[in-house]
């Protein structure tokens, strides 16, 4: 399956000021496989080695990091010439080999010349731990799971996803109801690439839900290989707590829900570490819309999403028949799903970072804001046909330096204070952004 990283793949190969490139990700989100296929692409030679799985490999960068040694190491055990020019050395799980993270430093001090790209997880836990996380002398590229476009092309799609890209109102609008079932096999799939090759090859959303029960399996065990024991059981309940946080009408996450009497400090690190890990996406709340927004974060008031909706929809157990059934799915869950799915394209299709606004004193809430190149986006989420935007357009008439957008059911349209778009085409920016 082709993954948009693919294109800043190439970038980091031709950029001068290239250093070693760290993939970071959550787990299961397909890593190595853009890195081998861009080394297939664009390289005469790839030599791979994962270092959680060869215990020789590793040893190579016990002794000490001499990159000329390292490099003639991995030659002689891969049984491969690197050249620094048409060689992609590819370090995978690099998270198992802490030196190996290090490394990373001397490659770029000493030895640039080299082409090496590391993937792994958990690599924010290295990062504050004080284990030689290289700071400032590689290159970082984060790999989300499948935009909604990227899940298109996968399953056979690729002209809806033009259609979208190409934005032609009155072909979108004949094609909606197609769309809008393509969009509800995303809400059940997602884009975990495992569940998305299952649904290709069964052509049964059904067939995805042991996958994604097996994933999540897998970031418990994570939890209880990585996590210090003291902050092990914070996690989970954090965790486990995050649908329920979604259910309710105001999703903030309150730390009293998670555990009685709880305060912030008692789950600060545990929230660190879920998204440090690319398991949580924290949005956090802003007190105005003014450039740059990370400036008026509130850091005690948040909202949590998850990694993937495929994902929430499984932690949930939401029964996949029920979400394909009619335009419930839009609406049941407090439109959990359709919040998710929008701050989930927001960061893998754009790369914007969102937030959100409430007001102090009232029931007035903006569901996300974002900003892009000296704009801010005031985003409303509508789940289903009611498209009355009070909050919204009262935010819009105190602050009328921002763009308002909604996100709906209901087809493309312009007002003189906003612009609606539907779900299915929040991948086309040039819709929203005009």
């Amino acid at each position: 399956m082709r993954r948009k990283l693919m294109e800043q793949l190439v970038k980091w190969r031709g950029s001068v000021r290239r250093k070693p490139l760290i993939l970071n990700g959550a787990r299961r989100v397909g890593k190595t496989w853009p890195l081998r296929e861009f080394g297939k692409a664009c390289f005469n030679n790839v030599a791979y080695v994962s270092l959680n799985n060869d215990a020789t490999a590793r040893s190579f960068f016990e002794s000490d990091l001499d990159v000329q040694r390292i490099v003639s190491s991995l030659a002689l055990e891969l049984d491969t010439r690197i050249d620094p020019e048409d060689t992609l050395i590819v370090l995978d799980e690099i998270q198992a080999c802490p030196k190996a993270i290090t490394s990373l430093k001397y490659f770029c001090e000493d030895a640039r010349q080299y082409h090496v790209a590391a993937a792994g997880s958990l690599l924010g836990i290295s990062a504050t731990e004080g284990s030689g996380f290289p700071v400032g002398k590689v290159n970082m590229l984060e790999l989300h799971p499948l935009a909604f476009s990227e899940f298109l092309e996968a399953t056979g799609n690729e002209r809806f996803g033009k259609l979208i890209e190409s934005g032609d109102q009155a072909i979108l609008d004949g094609f909606a109801k197609r769309l809008e079932e393509l969009l509800k096999s995303y809400y059940v799939v997602g884009g975990m690439p495992e569940a998305v090759n299952a649904y290709v090859d069964d052509g049964d959303v059904r067939s995805v839900r042991p996958i994604q029960r097996e994933i999540l399996d897998g970031y418990v065990n994570d939890f209880a290989k990585h996590i210090p024991p003291r902050l092990l059981a914070r996690t989970m309940l954090a965790w486990d707590s995050i649908p329920i946080h979604l259910s309710r009408e105001n999703k903030k996450f309150i730390f009293g829900q998670v555990r009685k009497g709880a305060r912030a400090a008692d789950f600060e690190e545990s929230l660190r570490w879920l998204e440090q890990a690319g398991l949580i996406q924290k949005v956090r709340r802003v007190n105005r819309p003014s450039i740059p927004m990370s400036a008026y974060c509130d850091q005690n008031a948040f909202k949590l999403f998850v990694v993937d909706v495929g994902l929430l929809g499984a932690m949930s157990g939401l029964n996949p028949d029920a979400i394909l059934s009619g335009n419930r799915v839009f609406t049941e869950f407090k439109g959990a799903l359709t919040e998710q799915y929008v701050c989930q394209q927001l960061v893998a299709e754009h790369g914007l970072t969102p937030y959100y606004w409430s007001a102090e004193n009232s029931t007035g809430e903006i569901d996300f804001l974002t900003q892009d190149a000296g704009r801010i986006f005031a985003i409303e989420v509508k789940a289903e046909e009611n498209l009355r935007a009070k909050s919204l357009r009262a935010f819009k008439q105190k602050h009328p330096e921002v763009s308002a957008v909604r996100f709906s059911l209901s087809g493309y349209r312009e007002q003189d204070w906003m612009r609606n778009v539907p779900l299915y085409a929040i991948g086309n920016r040039r819709m929203w952004e005009g």
